[in-house]
């Protein structure tokens, strides 16, 4: 069993693999590579795309690595591998991006990527630090996490949900924001799992195991 971690220079990924392998021995499922190669992609049996940064930079920067993107379209939307996206790399999965100008996503979730906007101004933007998860829908990759974990945020911009059906948790900073979304092998988290302690090495350990 081969999981990949995508690298196309879009954030520092060290934290992430250690985090991943270390949940990997624990589970006893398999391996964790750190890659840009399409080739290694293609023969991967789940695949994390993080990202850090700005969601136009990093929709460039997947183009820019040559069969990249290809290779990972073909594994998800063609042979339905599993999929994680963190951060950027789940905001990506949206219809367009709204940073700096329109982008558009993966398309494999319906909605957009906005600027976050809470009704207290005594927030600040960009949304950072610890945040309690609300589950608004079951799903495997949650399996024993609850409302009231924690899982630990950095971002400017939120994936909004063009329905509820995709949308698996949220947390409340001056209104919704968007923590995880998912559709049939495809989930994302905006939070970093591999920084969310307890919460997010159970994510980790969990989309390690599922069979969708």
């Amino acid at each position: 069993m081969l999981t990949v971690l995508v690298d196309y220079d879009s954030g520092n990924l060290h934290s992430a693999e250690k985090a991943f392998q270390r949940m990997a021995a624990e589970t006893g499922t398999g391996r964790v590579l750190v890659t840009s190669d399409p080739d290694v992609v293609a023969k991967a049996d789940r695949i994390v795309l993080p990202g850090d940064g700005a969601f136009p930079a990093c929709r460039q920067a997947l183009t820019d690595h040559t069969g990249l993107f290809e290779a990972i379209d073909e594994a998800v939307t063609r042979r339905a591998l599993p999929f994680l996206g963190i951060c950027v790399g789940m905001q990506m999965l949206a219809t367009t991006g709204r940073e700096y100008h329109d982008t558009a996503g993966f398309g494999w979730i319906d909605g957009e990527v906005l600027r976050i906007a809470p009704s207290d101004p005594a927030l600040k933007v960009p949304h950072m630090g610890w945040n309690d998860l609300v589950i608004d829908t079951p799903h495997p990759v949650l399996a024993g996490i609850a409302t009231g974990d924690h899982a630990y945020f950095v971002h400017s911009y939120q994936f909004r949900t063009a329905g509820p059906a995709d949308l698996l948790a949220h947390v409340d900073y001056g209104g919704p924001i968007t923590a995880i979304v998912g559709r049939a092998n495809i989930v994302g988290a905006q939070f970093h799992p591999e920084k969310s302690q307890a919460t997010g090495l159970r994510l980790i350990a969990n989309f390690l195991s599922w069979r969708p």
